[in-house]
């Protein structure tokens, strides 16, 4: 039998992994200067919002994919480089990807992520998140953020990647995060590095694609 801390450190690693992928209508909102807004604190801010939510809303908490899925393309993606995660875990074989076969990959992983959280989403209950004091200097353009889910047992530490980006919508973005020592896009690239040598790039795409209508089937992936 699984020892409860285990346990409990898993379902609240899960919830932290939930909170970059479910967003609520209000969530997310950009403030004015939100090209200005200091990493740690977007993180907080991200984190916090997205627990909060989770506690209120009944439908997201018990893993409506549909709601899930609409909050995430239109209050996550403007806080994640979402093309950046995706080429990170397709590795190199994205240089050579084709801009429709981009899309494919970047929508089915998506898909992917949300369909794997969506239920840890009914273990919400009295988690918060606490922010580490932010290392670096002024001027980085890629910092780590470090923060701690706390709840019933001991606390998840979750650590984000972030990048500044120029132009329109500039501000930091999330591209990475860290959970209970093991790096999201690091874990998808291995998986996928495997895929991609055996049945090349569409091949990939139709592994995700399959797993996804397993998970949407009720199959444990």
């Amino acid at each position: 039998m699984m020892n409860p801390m285990l346990l409990q450190r898993r379902v609240l690693g899960r919830l932290a992994l939930c909170a970059v992928m479910v967003l609520s209508a209000g969530a997310l909102v950009r403030p004015a200067h939100a090209a200005d807004e200091a990493p740690d604190a977007l993180v907080k801010r991200i984190t916090t919002d997205v627990l909060e939510t989770i506690k209120a809303d009944t439908s997201i908490k018990t893993g409506d994919v549909n709601k899930i899925m609409a909050l995430v393309d239109t209050k996550v993606m403007p806080n994640v480089d979402f093309q950046r995660m995706t080429a990170s875990a397709v590795g190199p074989a994205w240089r050579q990807a084709t801009p429709e076969q981009k899309k494919r990959l970047q929508d089915e992983f998506k898909t992917l992520l949300v369909r794997t959280y969506a239920g840890a989403l009914d273990q919400v209950t009295d988690q918060s998140v606490a922010v580490r004091p932010l290392r670096g200097a002024a001027d980085d353009k890629e910092v780590l953020v470090r923060t701690e889910v706390k709840g019933n047992g001991d606390p998840v530490q979750i650590d984000y990647r972030l990048e500044k980006t120029p132009g329109q919508g500039a501000g930091w973005k999330i591209y990475n995060l860290n959970v209970l020592g093991v790096w999201l896009v690091d874990t998808y690239r291995s998986q996928f590095s495997q895929e991609i040598n055996k049945n090349g790039i569409d091949g990939l795409i139709t592994a995700l694609a399959a797993r996804n209508g397993k998970n949407a089937a009720g199959t444990k992936s």
